[in-house]
């Protein structure tokens, strides 16, 4: 694949990202891609590696390592090199519903794997598959295709996130009649309200969603299932039922003053952002301002960082961010050699920006929130954080976190944010069809299985997983989609991998 000695003749060129301080300026995509031929020699360098961990999707010492879409990454990178981009969309289409997510979100977990990068620059197979979309796009040949047959067969999806959007494009592919419900006032879950403007441009998942309404998925916004609209309801109507809804429950902070005016959620202040800003573009004043505001962020993860992004471009004064883990290595370590995960320091855009601000790192290591403090009319004004130190048990063997004493310290903070992951799925929705949660909270299913004790009920994404990846919920949508049809036909022709 690519060409045998690409890889030692030309180096490895990425996308020039805006300069830090000019981006903060607004809330778009900010990088700007390499020209059609540039990109040819990037996948060039793709090697006859013979082994391609990039497609592998396989865990590694319980780390993914590879895409979980076992994308055929050699195959369109060789032509990609060769310059026939309509075979490659064709390749890429094959494996994953929406290169134009994962191509902007997705931690690239193919590079990662690739055998390039074992001893020098891994293949850029993430930009590569950038651009073989949008070039899909700019040519006409990503335009919808309706299903030339239908089977007369209903499937209502709830929840319009990435695995709901892929069961839903899977299931109308085969020619049955898809209608996704979202809660929401617009439709694409996570993709639309979870992820910033500047990460995603919300015209981008707008633009797929007109696709697929051309080629014939019903979308219903406003309507929450379990609530709106009954379970019972749907069942009579549908012949089968995809739970997509998501893990919705963020954890919280249990810590003394958790009252004070001034704590959020993260995915309550990014929702809010994004909407105020698609909606009137910040004049409707419906979103949380960090403007001149001290702001605290708990929570070291892509949300987290998200946040940081999002609170700089509002003008806080000051923004830091609490990790409760070790600052991870610059480079890999001994006992974490390729094709594992690398587990080694990432500085993502947000806190780029947020050292160009301020002139430092926001974030603050081996650390967690002791206690919130309130002024005398109940506002947030500082939190009191307490270093973490790791000790193993010696009765379980397992690493435990203490506190450090005297390791207490107040940070002014007049907004806190906490991003500190989700629990699960919400109660009500699977009450709503008798379904019950296992210790996770996450909706019951028998092991790798999509099928819920209903028989007309299936589940998937984070709502059977729990929290994870954008390219995990796109393989979990296409394998719930698999389930269903086999549930309805006796039998399916859907390509999960």
């Amino acid at each position: 694949m690519g060409k045998p000695t690409g890889f030692m003749e030309y180096k490895r060129e990425e996308s020039r990202s805006e300069d830090p301080l000019k981006r903060i300026g607004h809330f778009n995509e900010f990088h700007q891609h390499l020209p059609k031929e540039k990109q040819q020699l990037q996948g060039a360098r793709c090697m006859e590696c013979g082994v391609p961990f990039c497609q592998a999707g396989m865990m590694i010492s319980d780390m993914v390592s590879g895409c979980p879409l076992h994308n055929l990454v050699p195959e369109w990178n060789d032509l990609v090199y060769t310059g026939n981009w309509r075979q490659a969309y064709s390749r890429l289409k094959k494996t994953n519903n929406f290169p134009e997510f994962t191509s902007r979100v997705c931690p690239a977990l193919c590079e990662a794997a690739c055998t390039c990068g074992l001893n020098g620059d891994p293949v850029s197979s993430k930009e590569n598959e950038y651009a073989i979309i949008e070039n899909a796009y700019e040519e006409g040949y990503a335009a919808a295709e309706p299903p030339k047959v239908r089977t007369g067969k209903k499937v209502a999806v709830i929840g319009s996130g990435p695995s709901g959007l892929a069961a839903a494009d899977q299931l109308n592919r085969r020619g049955h009649f898809v209608t996704v419900f979202e809660r929401s006032d617009r439709i694409g879950g996570l993709l639309m309200y979870g992820i910033p403007n500047m990460k995603l441009e919300k015209r981008i998942v707008d633009r797929k969603r007109r696709i697929m309404e051309e080629e014939g998925v019903v979308f219903k916004t406003g309507v929450d299932v379990g609530k709106d609209l009954k379970a019972s309801a749907l069942l009579q109507e549908f012949d089968r039922v995809i739970l997509a809804c998501g893990a919705s429950n963020p954890r919280d902070i249990n810590a003394p003053g958790r009252d004070a005016k001034g704590i959020y959620f993260a995915v309550d202040f990014l929702k809010a952002n994004t909407k105020s800003f698609l909606d009137s573009h910040f004049e409707d004043g419906a979103y949380v301002d960090t403007k001149g505001k001290n702001v605290v962020i708990i929570g070291g993860g892509d949300t987290g960082n998200d946040c940081v992004g999002t609170a700089v471009r509002h003008g806080a004064k000051s923004v830091i961010q609490i990790e409760m883990m070790p600052k991870a290595p610059d480079k890999r370590t001994e006992s974490n050699p390729w094709p594992e995960w690398p587990r080694v320091c990432k500085t993502d855009y947000g806190q780029e920006e947020a050292i160009a601000v301020y002139g430092h790192d926001p974030r603050i290591y081996e650390s967690t929130v002791k206690e919130f403090l309130k002024d005398k009319n109940g506002n947030l004004k500082a939190v009191k954080v307490v270093k973490l130190s790791w000790e193993k048990e010696q009765e379980s063997g397992r690493m435990k976190m203490r506190e450090a004493p005297g390791s207490e310290q107040v940070l002014d903070a007049d907004i806190v944010l906490i991003a500190a992951g989700f629990l699960g799925a919400q109660k009500y929705v699977a009450e709503a069809f008798g379904l019950e949660l296992n210790e996770r909270t996450n909706v019951k299913t028998p092991f790798g299985a999509y099928r819920t004790s209903q028989e007309k009920v299936f589940v998937t994404g984070d709502m059977r997983r729990g929290q994870s990846l954008v390219v995990w919920a796109i393989r979990e949508g296409r394998e719930a989609a698999r389930a269903v049809d086999e549930s309805l036909m006796g039998y399916s022709n859907l390509v999960v991998q």
